[in-house]
Parts: C-alpha cells; sequence; structure tokens
C-alpha cells in the first residue's frame, strides 16, 4: 500500500511517502527548488519521495491532499465579499491566484502522476495536522491540539484520538472543539511578527528569541487585541487588524497608534540586555531604549500566546482526563510555550510533530487516509527526522574531485571525531553533513552547523560571521540524553520524544549556566537530547566532545546562510562553507578545510 501525502499552495509545501504504514521519504520542496518556504506545488519533492520508495507514479494506490481547496475557497470569497468593496484589490488578486492554479489542485496532482482520478483524496486541513502528529507519536490514546494561522475556515481544535496498534480495533479522532476565521492566534502572533520587523510566516521565531531581552510590559494592551476565556478560546478585536481585508498587511493605524511606529527591519537590534557593556559597535543610547520597547513587545506577545495555550490545554486535559498530549500546526513551533506545557499542566508528555506546519500536515494527510479512511493498524513511531535525500561517499568524492576541491579523505570514523574535536577546542566552526537531511525546521545533526559551545563569544562569531543574522539570535544545546537531567530543568528528559526534535525551550540548571555560555539564551535552552541508537555517529560526537572537556554539549544551528534553506547536496554545502566563515566541512567521511 503506497500513499503519497502532499501540501502546497500557502507555504512550506512538502511531500511524504508511507508504504504499508511505515514512513519512507517526507522532504520539502525548498531542500530541492533551494527557494525558502517555497510554496509551489512540489515537484520535486513527490519525485524524491517516489524514487525513495522505488515506486513508479502509476505504483501509488492513494494521493492525498492536505486541505480541501473548494472549502478554502469559499472562506477567502466570503471574507472579501463581507468586506467589498474596500477588498476589491484583495478580490483580484486572490481570483487570479485561485483561478489560475490553487482550486484546480487535482488536476495537477492527475496532470503531474497521470492515475485515475478516483485515487486522489483530501483531508480536511486541521484533520491532517491532528492525524501527522497522533500517528507519529508512540501514544495509544491522546488529546490532541492543532493551532495554526488559518486552513479553511479553523483555525484551532481541541480533540482526542486512539490508535489500533494490533489490528482488528479501531483508528479515531475526534475533534470536538474548535475556532474558526478570523479568529486566529497564529495570525494574531503574526501581526506582532510584521510589527516588529520580521517578514510573516518567517520571522515567527525571531519574535520567540528576541523576547527573553525584554519584559511583557505591555501584555494589558496586547489583550485589548483578544479576549481570551478561561478555556483558552478567544475572539480577535479586529478593529486592530487588516490580514482579512488585504494580502500585503498584516495589521493597521489602530494597531500603531496602540503599539508605536513599528520596527525598522534595517535598524540593528542591540539593548542594554544584549549589550550590557554597551559594546555593540554602533551602540546608541536612544536607539538602544527603542530596542528595549520591541523587545518589551515581543515578551508581551509571547507572553500572552503562552497564557492561552496554556488555557488550552488545561481545559483539554480536564475534558478528556488523558494524560498525553498530541500537538500540531504551526503555533506549537513555539518551543518556549511548549515547555510552559509539559512544566506547569496535568500532562505528563507530550509530542510535537517535528514539522508541525503546513510541511508536516503533508506526512498528516497520508496517515489519516491509511489509518482513519482505510482503517489499517499502526506500527510506526517517528523516533527520528531523517527522512530527506542522501549522498554517498562515492557521489561526494565525485563532486569534490569534479570541482578541484581539495580533501582529506578518513575512513576511520573514531579518528575523524577526534578531528573534529580537537579542532572545536581551538575555537573552529564546522559545518556537519552526514545521511539523510532532516524532516521539519530544525538541524537535527546531518545538516548541521556545530562548535564549542562553553565560551560567550562563540555565539558573536556563528551569528555574525557564519550565519550573517541577527546577534540577538540563540542557538541550540545539543546533549547526551542520559546528562540532560544533570543540565536542564526537563525531568525525566531522555524519554521525551519531542526533546529529540528540539521542541523544548527549558530552564538550564544555574550551576550549569556558565559552562554552556553560547548556548545560555537568558538562562534558558531550546535543547536537542541525543541517542547513540538515533544517530550514532553524531552521538558519538558529542560524547567525546564531553570526555575532552567535561562538558557532554555541543552549539548546533542549521546549516544555512540568512535567507536560504537548509543546505541539502553536496553543491549546496560546499557553496554555504565557501560564503561563511566556516573554518572545517565534514561531509560523510570527507575532511575540507579552507
Amino acid at each position: 500500500m503506497n500513499i503519497l501525502g502532499i501540501s502546497c499552495f500557502y507555504h512550506d509545501a512538502a511531500a511524504a511517502l508511507i508504504q504499508d504504514g511505515d514512513l519512507i521519504a517526507a522532504a520539502e520542496e525548498e531542500r530541492f527548488s533551494r527557494k525558502k518556504h517555497d510554496y509551489g506545488f512540489p515537484d520535486l519533492a513527490v519525485d524524491f519521495c517516489l524514487e525513495q520508495g522505488g515506486i513508479k507514479a502509476g505504483d501509488l494506490d492513494y494521493v492525498v491532499f492536505h486541505e480541501k481547496p473548494l472549502v478554502k475557497f469559499e472562506r477567502i470569497l466570503m471574507t472579501v465579499l463581507g468586506a467589498f468593496p474596500r477588498t476589491s484589490t484583495v478580490f483580484r488578486e486572490a481570483m487570479v491566484a485561485w483561478f489560475n492554479e490553487k482550486l484546480w489542485i487535482k488536476g495537477r496532482i492527475l496532470k503531474k502522476l497521470n492515475l485515475p482520478p478516483d485515487r486522489i483524496l483530501f483531508s480536511e486541513h486541521h484533520m491532517s495536522h491532528a492525524a501527522s502528529t497522533l500517528f507519529c507519536s508512540s501514544f495509544e490514546e491522546a488529546a490532541i491540539m492543532t493551532v495554526d494561522g488559518v486552513g479553511e475556515w479553523t483555525t484551532t481544535t481541541l480533540g482526542r484520538g486512539r490508535v489500533d496498534w494490533q489490528g482488528g480495533g479501531e483508528n479515531r479522532i475526534e475533534l470536538f472543539e474548535e475556532i474558526k476565521f478570523p479568529n486566529s492566534l497564529g495570525l494574531l502572533y503574526s501581526g506582532f511578527t510584521a510589527f516588529l520587523g520580521f517578514e510573516v510566516n518567517e520571522g515567527e521565531y525571531k519574535v520567540m528569541g528576541m523576547a527573553p531581552y525584554g519584559e511583557p510590559r505591555y501584555l494589558d494592551k496586547v489583550y485589548k487585541l483578544v479576549q481570551v476565556n478561561d478555556d483558552g478560546s478567544f475572539r480577535l478585536n479586529m478593529e486592530y487588524f487588516a490580514f482579512h481585508k488585504s494580502t500585503e498587511q498584516t495589521i493597521n493605524s489602530k494597531f500603531t497608534d496602540l503599539f508605536g511606529p513599528p520596527r525598522r527591519s534595517d535598524v540593528d537590534f542591540y539593548t542594554a540586555t544584549t549589550h550590557p557593556n554597551r559594546d555593540h559597535p554602533q551602540w546608541d543610547d536612544r536607539i538602544a531604549e527603542e530596542n528595549q520597547m520591541y523587545a518589551d513587545v515581543a515578551a508581551s506577545i509571547q507572553r500572552a500566546t503562552e497564557e492561552i495555550l496554556l488555557k488550552m490545554a488545561n481545559h483539554l486535559h480536564q475534558k478528556t482526563g488523558l494524560k498525553k498530549l498530541c500537538v500540531a500546526g504551526g503555533v506549537m513551533l513555539n518551543s518556549v510555550a511548549n515547555g510552559r506545557i509539559l512544566r506547569e499542566t496535568a500532562f505528563d508528555d507530550i509530542f510535537v510533530q517535528p514539522a508541525a506546519g503546513d510541511a508536516g500536515a503533508a506526512l498528516g494527510a497520508a496517515l489519516w487516509a491509511y489509518h482513519i479512511v482505510l482503517q489499517r493498524p499502526r506500527k510506526f513511531v517517528m523516533d527520528h527526522c531523517y527522512w530527506g535525500d542522501q549522498f554517498s561517499d562515492a557521489q561526494i568524492g565525485d563532486f569534490l574531485r569534479a570541482n578541484g576541491i581539495p580533501y582529506e579523505h578518513i575512513d576511520d570514523e573514531e579518528r575523524m571525531l577526534d578531528r573534529v574535536v580537537e579542532n572545536m577546542m581551538q575555537g573552529k566552526v564546522f559545518g556537519w553533513f552526514k545521511g539523510r537531511f532532516e524532516w521539519g525546521p530544525r538541524a537535527l545533526g546531518n545538516r548541521s552547523i556545530l562548535a564549542d559551545p562553553r565560551f560567550a563569544a562563540m555565539k558573536g562569531i556563528v551569528n555574525e560571521k557564519i550565519k550573517f543574522r541577527e546577534p540577538f539570535r540563540p542557538f541550540a544545546p545539543v546533549i547526551l540524553d542520559e546528562r540532560v537531567d544533570e543540565y536542564f530543568d526537563l525531568p525525566e528528559g531522555k524519554n521525551h520524544h519531542a526533546a529529540r526534535f528540539m521542541q523544548f525551550v527549558t530552564p538550564i540548571r544555574k550551576d550549569k549556566q556558565d559552562l554552556i555560555q553560547a548556548v545560555n539564551h537568558q538562562g534558558t535552552g531550546r535543547l536537542q537530547t541525543i541517542q547513540r541508537e538515533v544517530n550514532p555517529s553524531y552521538y558519538r560526537l558529542v560524547e567525546k566532545f564531553g570526555e575532552a572537556t567535561g562538558v557532554p554539549v555541543l552549539l548546533n544551528t542549521s546549516y544555512n546562510l540568512r535567507g536560504e534553506p537548509m543546505v541539502s547536496s553536496p553543491a549546496n554545502a560546499f557553496s554555504t562553507f565557501s560564503n561563511s566563515g566556516l573554518d572545517l566541512l565534514v561531509m560523510e567521511n570527507f575532511l575540507i578545510r579552507k
């Protein structure tokens, strides 16, 4: 049984293939097209999945799209017509986009794959999110929470699900509460993303990174924009927003009357918190004070988002009585909120779909068809995220020789890892390219930039000379799973699957904060736990660094430059290496120096 899931036409287009219930391949289109957040039809990702599965298009039993385009079109039509003629420009742009391509997705799939029409299925958007998390978790029964910008009409669902492991039972997903457009926690957060000078649907994690440098002084103003009930349900005050009337603006003048002028994206972000010694090269007291206000706004929307999600989660627990929680949707990539849900609610474990946004809905659509429509028992648990393409030593060697690139080939892994650790301890920063690339937005050790986390200066080196990005942005600590409790306030950390996927921000224990200064983000870290059986080479590298330094932690960030997708091929990896301040590059058994 071969089922292909597809998502596209909003952001983060992707494809995923399952065979007899097992995940075989999953990838975002951006990794092949090299267009960040590519939302077009995922031709290249589909081709990759079929090749990885060893099948042709005719071998597919079903292709499942992650939402229902006609229902989504109805929402857009009713929204713009309801505000006509103020939305005349939006109406014109929407009609062009939808009648050119988006409305005819079934025909587009049939043209690509040449399948009979009865093999094409459509899931509801939030059902795809729900299936993506429940059927990738290890849970038999769980509460479900999906939160994003908007699907067809729905922006938030609460529910529960049950999994049949043995056969003869029933797989069930019941989404019993929902919140509909225009009331959207994702779009509320995106409004502040735009206000703070970042790109909507791309810069939300920057808001989360900025927030720890501020205080939630404007929480009362945030709650003028959103009315929240005790059960976490909410309603936006649409007088402050423009996203329902415009394709270009998220907020309006009433929003800026309340919070002040938006932050200019071309102004460096620094405050007395980010630079307590006022040692930024362009330090200006006035700009630092303005930036502090923006940091306080970021802290305020982040705190409000956490409080709303906590209320939702508590309400969901009271309603279901279940101890396990599965979450998905783009908002649930908010790892700070996830950490608080784990620590502060009655749920004892949370599974976060690692590709929680629209990309993950492609996998969810395929799993929905297999487990809910066809009622097949499940046998798959997502223990890792390495579902993308990979390259052999022979392929990498051919690339290096064809381009005249000097290299050292080291086929003794222990010797290679010793070399890497030795250079890291000398302050060198590595590009790390091994195995299949990751599924989702987090670099988890196969397409990573790795460095010594012990010294604060390393944060500036990687941000400014290698990633070319804002200096306030944090880096993730990767740690051996058996050592988590020593460094982080994450009880039984090695037992939480979501920690493998870098989905929790947790406090760093006070006696360890000075030991890992480069990954200490105001006393917290978005950690990744690593297991020997999941990624032996990556695990052994962290282990060897721990043996040499006494600190079983590395700095890990995605292997890409600012504004680019993560690298996927040897050519991408070498280009990024050449155009950045990286010192060395490991590609499988090849070591490349500058």
